[in-house]
C-alpha cells in the first residue's frame, strides 16, 4: 500500500508539474507580445537592465513581474482545476488552437481576394472611378492598406471563425491550384500577367504550409524518423514524445519568437512594424503579413506542442483514453 501510494503521489506530482509548465508556456505568449509592445512602441527598457547590468528602472521590474504573475496564475489555475485530466486539458487546448488556425485561414483567404481585387483595379485604372483619385493614391500605400483594409479583414476573420466549424486548408490548397492555373491560362492564352497574380499564389501557399502544421501534428502527419519507435509500448512512446516535445518542439517555437521578434530589426517584427511590401510595383501589399506567418506558425505550434506534451505524459502514466483526442482540428 505504501509503494502504491508513493507511485500515485509521484504520478499526481508529475501531472501537476506538466500542467503548470504547460499553462506557463501558454500564458507566457501574450505576456511576451505585450512586453514587446511596451519595449518597441512605448519605449520601456525591458528585462535587459536587470540581467545584463546597467541602470534598472521601475519599468523593468514591472515587466519582469508580469512573468511572475503569469506563473502565479498558472499555479492557481491548476490548483483550482486539480480534478481535470491531462487528456481533457489537451483537448481543450487543441480546440482553442483550432479556432486560431481557422481564423488565420479565413484571414489569408479574405485578405488575398480583397488585395488582389484592389491591385487589379489599380493596374487597369478602374479604381479612381470607384473611390476617387485621393483614395486611389492612398490604396497604393501599404501604411494605408494595412491598417484600413487588412486589419479589419483579420478582425472579421476572427468573428467568422467563431461561427465556422470547419478548417479551410483543404479549400485553400484548391485555391492555390486555381490561382496558379489562372496564371497559366492568362499568360499563354491572353498574354496577360501581373505581379499580383504570382504574389497571391505565394501568399496562399505560404499560409497553407505554415498554418497547417499544427493540424498535421494532431493527425501525426509530420514525417517521423522511425527506426525503433513503432515497436515501443504506449508508455515508452509517451516518454519519447514528451522529451522530444520539450527539447525540440517547444524550444524551436520559442527560438523563432525570440529571434524573429527580439529587436526592432528582427526578421518578423521589422516587416510587420513597417508594413513592408515587395518591389514589384502593383503587386499585393502583403509581404509584411507573410513575415507574420512565421509568428503565427510558432504560436500555433507552441500551443499544439503543449497539448501534445500533456497527451504524451498521459500515455506515459498509462491513463485511459489513448488517441481519443485525434478527432482532428476539424471537429
Amino acid at each position: 500500500m505504501t509503494m502504491a501510494g508513493d507511485v500515485y503521489a509521484s504520478n499526481r506530482g508529475l501531472q501537476w508539474s506538466v500542467r503548470v509548465f504547460g499553462w506557463c508556456m501558454l500564458i507566457g505568449l501574450p505576456i511576451y507580445f505585450f512586453n514587446n509592445y511596451l519595449i518597441f512602441v512605448q519605449g520601456w527598457p525591458g528585462l535587459a537592465p536587470i540581467f545584463g547590468g546597467g541602470e534598472v528602472s521601475t519599468d523593468s521590474w514591472i515587466q519582469l513581474s508580469l512573468y511572475f504573475l503569469g506563473l502565479v496564475f498558472a499555479i492557481v489555475l491548476v490548483r483550482r482545476t486539480s480534478g481535470r485530466h491531462l487528456r481533457d486539458e489537451a483537448a481543450m487546448i487543441t480546440r482553442f488552437n483550432t479556432y486560431l488556425v481557422r481564423a488565420a485561414f479565413w484571414a489569408v483567404f479574405l485578405v488575398g481576394l480583397v488585395d488582389m481585387s484592389l491591385s487589379f483595379l489599380r493596374i487597369e485604372g478602374l479604381l479612381p472611378y470607384l473611390i476617387g483619385d485621393e483614395l486611389n493614391v492612398e490604396m497604393g500605400r501599404a501604411h494605408f492598406r494595412g491598417p484600413y483594409i487588412h486589419i479589419p479583414l483579420i478582425v472579421l476573420s476572427l468573428l467568422i471563425a467563431l461561427r465556422s466549424r470547419t478548417l479551410g486548408f483543404q479549400w485553400l490548397a484548391l485555391l492555390v491550384v486555381f490561382a496558379e492555373l489562372a496564371i497559366v491560362l492568362s499568360r499563354f492564352i491572353f498574354s496577360y500577367e501581373q505581379a499580383f497574380m504570382g504574389d497571391l499564389v505565394r501568399f496562399w501557399y505560404a499560409a497553407l504550409f505554415l498554418f497547417a502544421s499544427a493540424y498535421t501534428l494532431v493527425e501525426e502527419g509530420h514525417v517521423r524518423v522511425d527506426v525503433f519507435y513503432a515497436g515501443f509500448t504506449n508508455k515508452t512512446k509517451g516518454f519519447v514524445n514528451a522529451v522530444g516535445t520539450l527539447f525540440m518542439g517547444i524550444t524551436l517555437c520559442w527560438t523563432i519568437l525570440f529571434v524573429g521578434m527580439g529587436s526592432k530589426a528582427s526578421i518578423i517584427y521589422s516587416p510587420l512594424s513597417n508594413f513592408e511590401v515587395s518591389q514589384s510595383g502593383f503587386g499585393l501589399h502583403v509581404k509584411y503579413l507573410m513575415a507574420g506567418f512565421l509568428a503565427v506558425f510558432a504560436v500555433t505550434m507552441l500551443i499544439q506542442f503543449v497539448s501534445y506534451l500533456m497527451e504524451a505524459v498521459a500515455d506515459y502514466l498509462d491513463q485511459p483514453g489513448h488517441h481519443d483526442h485525434e478527432a482532428s482540428l476539424t471537429g
